[in-house]
C-alpha cells in the first residue's frame, strides 16, 4: 500500500468517515479509473483543475490552504503581496517551478527570486488568496495529472505523474472525462454504468438511489456519483465536484 500523509487524509476528512464505519481497511487505495459525464460549462474547468495546479487552494472544509505557494503576506493596505513558491514542485516535463511561471498570471506580478513573487494590486484587495484559488488563475502543467489525450472541448484522458510533490492525494492512476451536452444523456450514462460520476442534479427514472450519491449534499445536488467510488466525508461546495478536485480528493471503493 503506498505511504498515506495522514495530515493530508485527516485534513479530507476521510478518516474520520471511514474508520469509524469500517477500520483501517477503508483507507484509499491507488488504482483505477474515475470516469464522469461533464456538461459544456464545467468540462474545461474540470480539465484544468485536473492538469493544473493554483498558487493556493480552497479546502473541502472551506478553509484556504497553499498549494503552489506554501505562505503568503501582505502590507497593512492589503495592496502589496508577497507570495513564497513551493520549491519541489515541477512541470510536467520535468523542468523546476519557479517564479518565473508565475510573471503573467495576473497584471501587477514580479519575481523576486526563483522562490518569491511580489503582487501589486492597483486597489486593496484582503481576499487575493481567495481570487487565485479560483478557476482561470492555474498554472499550466503542474497538476497531479498529465494528458494522455486532449480532444479539446470534448474527450480527455489523464494520467497521474509520478512522483509528484503531492504524495497524499490522487489515488486513480487515471481520469476520463467526456463532455455530453444534455442532462438526460449524462444521467443515462450513469445509470448504465458508463461514467462513475456525473454533474446532473437528479437521476432518471430507471436508477436505484440506493446505487448512487448526491454531491454535495442531498438538499441541493450539483453532480451524482456512483458508490463504486469513496468520497471524503466533507466535500468542497465553492464550485461543483468536490471544488473540482475530485480526480485529487475521492478514490475507488
Amino acid at each position: 500500500m503506498t505511504r498515506l500523509d495522514r495530515r493530508a487524509l485527516f485534513a479530507s476528512g476521510a478518516a474520520a468517515a471511514l474508520l469509524a464505519a469500517t477500520g483501517a481497511s477503508a483507507l484509499p487505495q491507488r488504482g483505477g479509473r474515475l470516469r464522469a459525464a461533464l456538461s459544456p460549462a464545467l468540462f474545461d474547468m474540470a480539465v484544468n483543475a485536473t492538469l493544473f495546479d493554483s498558487l493556493t487552494e480552497i479546502a473541502a472544509d472551506g478553509t484556504m490552504r497553499g498549494e503552489l505557494a506554501t505562505d503568503w503576506s501582505s502590507d497593512t493596505q492589503a495592496r502589496v503581496w508577497h507570495f513564497t513558491l513551493r520549491d519541489n514542485a515541477t512541470f510536467h516535463d520535468g523542468t523546476p517551478f519557479d517564479a518565473s511561471a508565475v510573471v503573467g498570471l495576473m497584471p501587477g506580478v514580479d519575481a523576486l527570486d526563483a522562490q518569491t513573487v511580489r503582487i501589486t494590486l492597483d486597489a486593496p484587495d484582503p481576499n487575493l488568496p481567495y481570487l487565485l484559488a479560483q478557476p482561470g488563475y492555474e498554472i499550466r502543467g503542474t497538476g497531479l495529472y498529465h494528458a494522455q489525450k486532449l480532444d479539446a472541448g470534448r474527450h480527455f484522458i489523464g494520467t497521474r505523474v509520478d512522483h509528484h510533490w503531492k504524495q497524499g492525494a490522487g489515488w486513480f492512476d487515471s481520469v476520463e472525462f467526456v463532455q455530453i451536452g444534455a442532462d438526460h444523456v449524462r444521467a443515462e450514462a450513469l445509470r448504465d454504468g458508463l461514467v462513475d460520476v456525473a454533474d446532473v442534479a437528479a437521476l432518471d427514472d430507471y436508477s436505484d438511489p440506493r446505487d448512487y450519491q448526491k454531491l454535495p449534499g442531498d438538499h441541493a445536488p450539483t453532480h451524482i456519483a456512483s458508490r463504486t467510488l469513496a468520497v471524503p466525508v466533507t466535500v468542497g461546495k465553492t464550485w461543483p465536484l468536490d471544488n473540482l478536485r475530485m480526480a485529487e480528493r475521492w478514490w475507488m471503493a
